[in-house]
């Protein structure tokens, strides 16, 4: 069978060669141009998966955060005190056992002069910040 073109401006578009002379050309390994590319795309999805848990983590960090303020919150407004809280101020509850109830003061447990009273239990140190809400401190 013999191929013959002899249009030259035909030869640059055809999909294989028309002369002797012609650029040698191999068919493209389809299967594996298409493993590339899968794992190109796995990769980047990867990337974009990872960057997005990392957001996601901090999201989570902030909500648990979030939540702990207000549990902390809830606790201090259920608690017995007699004067007005200042924000940015820490403030010191204790468990009064005898009574079942919480009680919000301003002497840290390492404060009292004649120590706590036997049936107070330290719970936890408080600030008041500017949104009304509180935030448990860690004691050190």
């Amino acid at each position: 069978m013999r191929i013959e073109d002899k249009d030259p401006s035909r030869h640059a578009g055809i999909e294989y060669p028309m002369e002797v002379g012609a650029p040698i050309f191999a068919p493209i390994p389809v299967v594996q141009e298409k493993d590339k590319a899968v794992n190109i795309a796995r990769l980047n999805a990867q990337q974009e998966y990872d960057r997005i848990m990392e957001q996601a983590e901090v999201l989570v960090k902030q909500a648990k955060a979030l939540q702990s303020r207000l549990d902390a919150t809830e606790l201090v407004h259920q608690a017995k005190f007699g004067f007005n809280p200042l924000h940015g101020k820490i403030y010191y509850l204790y468990l009064d056992c005898k009574n079942n109830q919480h009680v919000l003061i301003q002497n840290a447990p390492n404060e009292w002069s004649c120590g706590i009273p036997e049936q107070w239990t330290f719970v936890m140190a408080v600030k008041k910040l500017g949104d009304s809400t509180w935030q448990v401190l860690d004691q050190e």
